[in-house]
């Protein structure tokens, strides 16, 4: 496979390649080409693409530099990923102050998405635990940035999608833990409402909350799911094991023909079912707990050569449920449905970005099979009932939203733009950019 390309392998792409080796490295000359910072690719859509442009990849920018062991911060280049950071801070006893789906992104990568994961309503996103870090312009000026220092670059850098420059290392807190465990109970559930009850009864007591949503199901099915909450486990737990590498690996790309309404269904009828109980308790490590797609190496290829769409929202609470019901009803009556939908809530934790997607309210995120232009008359249907919430689209996962959505969700971004580097551009920019 191409690695220059996204993880939903659509839209496609042919840039220049450059690479960094260090963070002394001035960055590459790549004429009257516009440059993008490139990690490892794990957004969804053209937020990591620069078509007919340049990329600048950062893989060689993988060194640690620091890790403070008694106070909990590590400072190291931006290409080191979330999974060799894991291999050293556990054992040690940290971890995370907070982590998406996937450990195989860059910590620049965390901070261009400003990521974010289970435990939002108690963390924020990864953006509220950086303590800083050094960008580099295309002028050649490296600028350290904090939120004390050069706080405008630093608001506009964090979620700002790789375009105010390069981040060459940056530095940020850890959370400290006892082992590399998990208490985790699941609750089956049967409509948004329920889900919102447990929801808003498991953040008061538990750190991490997810739950998977089947989005096929029709009649008095509509809705169900089931509501997965974590803690950390106690200090009686002794193990800091660390996650090993994948062993199972997608060596082909499957037929297009095998993702159809049939085996989408069939899948979230298996999976609801494979818990008898209405409520379940076990423990577990951490990797199956927050990164059980990392076990398959290359598992969008699961998807097909056409490739896949994400498309992840968020909707405030006041209407969120209606919403979130229309949501479903839309994707429901499309037969286009997604194998692997997850909806959780997001807290009131500010962060520091200027583009940052998360805000207080209900959040879905679902994988599409491709299927051209239906898939995309879908998300435009799903975008209007968004639009109509106040809500927004995930940058990070989107490969289609309007420039028009896109203004109206982040109307910082004209001040965001003031902070854009001259010589950095992506097709996602330029997409939502441009006046129609």
């Amino acid at each position: 496979m191409n690695r220059f390309q996204s993880w939903g392998r659509y839209p496609k792409a042919e840039q220049e390649v450059h690479t960094m080796r260090w963070k002394g490295d001035l960055l590459p000359e790549s004429g009257d080409k516009s440059i993008l910072p490139f990690g490892l690719g794990r957004s969804y859509g053209d937020s990591c693409l620069n078509d007919g442009e340049s990329l600048v990849e950062t893989s060689g920018l993988n060194r640690f530099i620091a890790f403070d062991e008694s106070k909990g911060s590590i400072q190291c280049e931006a290409g080191v990923t979330l999974d060799e950071i894991l291999k050293l801070i556990v054992p040690k006893g940290w971890f995370l102050p907070t982590t998406p789906g996937t450990k195989f992104i860059t910590v620049g990568g965390a901070i261009a998405n400003d990521i974010h994961g289970k435990n939002h309503h108690v963390s924020g996103s990864f953006g509220c635990h950086v303590k800083g870090f050094e960008l580099l312009r295309s002028d050649g000026s490296r600028t350290r940035c904090t939120s004390r220092s050069n706080t405008d670059l630093f608001k506009a850098t964090i979620g700002g999608l790789g375009l105010t420059g390069l981040i060459t290392w940056a530095e940020f807190r850890l959370k400290k833990i006892d082992n590399a465990w998990i208490e985790s109970e699941s609750i089956k559930f049967t409509g948004i409402g329920e889900f919102l009850e447990l929801s808003e009864e498991s953040n008061k007591d538990w750190e991490y909350t997810v739950s998977w949503i089947d989005c096929v199901a029709r009649g008095k099915s509509f809705g169900r799911g089931i509501f997965m909450r974590g803690n950390h486990s106690p200090a009686s737990v002794l193990s800091r094991k660390v996650h090993g590498d994948p062993k199972l690996g997608a060596p082909f790309d499957c037929p297009n023909m095998m993702l159809n309404s049939l085996s989408i269904k069939s899948f979230n009828t298996l999976y609801y079912g494979k818990q008898k109980a209405k409520h379940t308790k076990s423990r577990t490590h951490y990797d199956s707990f927050f990164y059980p797609l990392d076990s398959i190496n290359g598992w969008n290829r699961i998807y097909g050569n056409r490739g896949f769409f994400q498309y992840q929202c968020v909707v405030p609470f006041a209407g969120g449920k209606l919403t979130m019901e229309n949501i479903l009803g839309k994707i429901t009556a499309s037969k286009l449905g997604s194998f692997l939908a997850v909806i959780k809530t997001f807290g009131d934790k500010k962060s520091p970005g200027m583009l940052s997607f998360p805000q207080p309210g209900i959040t879905l995120a679902l994988d599409f099979p491709n299927r051209g232009e239906s898939t995309k008359n879908l998300f435009e249907e799903l975008d209007v009932l968004v639009n109509a919430a106040s809500g927004s689209v995930y940058p990070a996962k989107d490969a289609c939203m309007s420039a028009e959505f896109f203004q109206k969700s982040y109307p910082q971004w004209h001040e965001f733009s003031k902070f854009v580097d001259p010589k950095f551009s992506s097709s996602f920019w330029r997409r939502v950019t441009t006046e129609k």
